[in-house]
């Protein structure tokens, strides 16, 4: 009787040891399936979700993972497509408009050569004015086209700040003088250098100093600090903080800004980050303040 007793609980104990086993497994692989789940949503690959247990409703989980893992890297690879043929259509569009730009403004400026009376002169200016603006927007959105898909277009080297901006303070000082704005400059004496691209540095520098120019009151200051953050500050009481979140949007433009397509902060933002910045905007009392940091590596 003893011995029957002790073989049943032995059969038993091994029982319950192999389904303790089994449920491990049965973790183990499921913990497995969502980590491959997780790296394969991160990852542009080809490669499935895979189990090492025969239990059928655990293939059956992997096996309908990996059917909507397929019919989501069908959806990316539309997407990826669609986006190059808007990039190629775009690029295509800007560059098929610059032709007929310049020759009309080449054709302007011969008019503008030839005796005219008051109206004629008036009407030149207002065709001349027009003619530039679209030639801004078409370089623009050429721009814009080219960084938003360049990704090897970055090449960074250590720069001064201090220089940097002091540079396009100085490339921007005819546009802010017709507003009547004269900037309030502070920097730090020591000098500060971050390993940046001067290109997109000179770039990001100046779409805020075109959106300054173009939102504010009258007034502008600049502070460089030695921790590398940078804060450009105006009045702007034309805008609120709703449109002040939307700045970096792309195609956003705040309705009073004529002439713009909504693409120069946006490209400021693509390019900080590309650079591994950080850029924000924020409007507080009637001024709107522009934010860039790159932390020290």
């Amino acid at each position: 009787m003893q011995d029957l007793f002790f073989w049943a609980f032995f059969i038993a104990l091994m029982i319950a040891i192999g389904e303790f086993l089994y449920i491990l497994s049965l973790r183990n692989n499921i913990r497995n399936i969502a980590r491959d789940f997780s790296e394969k949503l991160s990852m542009d690959t080809n490669t499935t979700v895979s189990v090492s247990i025969a239990d059928p409703e655990i293939r059956r989980l992997a096996l309908l993972i990996n059917r909507e893992l397929k019919a989501l890297r069908k959806e990316r690879l539309k997407l990826q497509q669609g986006d190059q043929e808007l990039k190629n259509a775009v690029t295509n569009i800007a560059h098929d408009i610059r032709t007929p730009l310049a020759a009309i403004s080449g054709y302007l400026e011969l008019m503008e050569t030839v005796p005219t009376d008051e109206n004629g002169a008036r009407y030149l200016a207002v065709i001349r004015e027009r003619t530039e603006a679209l030639k801004r927007l078409t370089e623009e959105l050429f721009q814009y086209s080219i960084i938003t898909y360049a990704s090897d277009d970055i090449n960074p080297t250590q720069l001064s700040l201090k220089s940097e901006l002091e540079i396009a303070l100085t490339g921007a000082y005819g546009m802010l003088s017709q507003r009547g704005i004269v900037p309030e400059i502070h920097m730090p004496e020591a000098d500060v250098k971050r390993v940046l691209d001067h290109t997109a540095l000179q770039r990001v520098f100046s779409n805020i100093l075109v959106n300054t120019a173009k939102y504010s009151d009258g007034d502008l200051t600049v502070v460089l600090t030695e921790s590398g953050e940078l804060l450009f500050r105006n009045r702007a009481s034309g805008l609120s903080q709703v449109e002040a979140d939307r700045l970096f949007d792309r195609f956003y433009t705040v309705e009073n800004a004529k002439g713009s397509t909504g693409l120069g902060l946006s490209i400021a933002k693509q390019l900080t980050e590309k650079m591994g910045g950080s850029i924000q905007a924020e409007w507080q009392n009637g001024n709107l303040s522009i934010r860039l940091l790159w932390e020290e590596k």
